[in-house]
């Protein structure tokens, strides 16, 4: 569970000292240090649990959105998260993994987004044709259908089959508000590719 330095401190407040309890209770391992002021209680908690509480607001997308939904073959290592309004990337190097963070215009940033509870978490990721869009709009603009091809299908990797099953509705509401050509092209490809 994931709890905050005040959380943890007001639970230990019949203490003498509860920030130095808190300090014992990290070496023990019975309180794991996520960031500065925010602790996980289960070492074995999978990281994409966490990006939502270790940087926000934000939502799973990018590449680790992509391999959850089986899109891309390689495992994803890194849990990449978009936010919106930040203006800089950032990176946290923890104990239960390495988390991104980068922008999406604001005007998308709430659309297509899926919350998935397991277990006691709870945790947003972008749906998968969210996440194939906030991947394009971050790329290298491209300007035809073969451009776009060889950086689906080459670069990314992207299988066209899952591609197919992408929800046409949900990509053309998408592609009408991302200020994005790369996006747009690939809204008319899969269109193409459906007929």
């Amino acid at each position: 569970m994931v709890k905050t330095t005040a959380m943890i401190l007001n639970e230990l407040h019949q203490y003498a000292s509860p920030a130095d309890k808190l300090t014992r209770m990290v070496q023990k391992g019975e309180y794991i240090k996520i960031t500065k002021g925010l602790y996980e209680t289960d070492r074995s908690t999978p990281g994409y649990l966490l990006a939502g509480s270790i940087y926000g607001p934000s939502y799973l997308s990018f590449e680790f959105a992509l391999g959850y939904y089986g899109m891309i073959p390689e495992a994803v290592y890194t849990f990449t998260s978009a936010t919106f309004e930040k203006k800089k990337k950032k990176r946290f190097e923890t104990p239960f993994g390495t988390f991104t963070y980068r922008d999406v215009p604001s005007g998308v940033y709430p659309l297509g987004l899926e919350i998935i509870e397991e277990g006691s978490y709870a945790f947003t990721i972008a749906s998968r044709e969210k996440a194939i869009c906030d991947q394009l709009y971050k790329m290298d603009l491209v300007t035809n259908y073969e451009e776009l091809k060889n950086l689906l299908f080459v670069d990314l990797r992207i299988d066209e089959q899952e591609l197919k099953m992408i929800n046409l509705q949900d990509l053309g509401m998408l592609a009408e508000r991302y200020p994005s050509t790369n996006v747009k092209i690939l809204n008319n490809l899969i269109r193409r590719m459906l007929k």
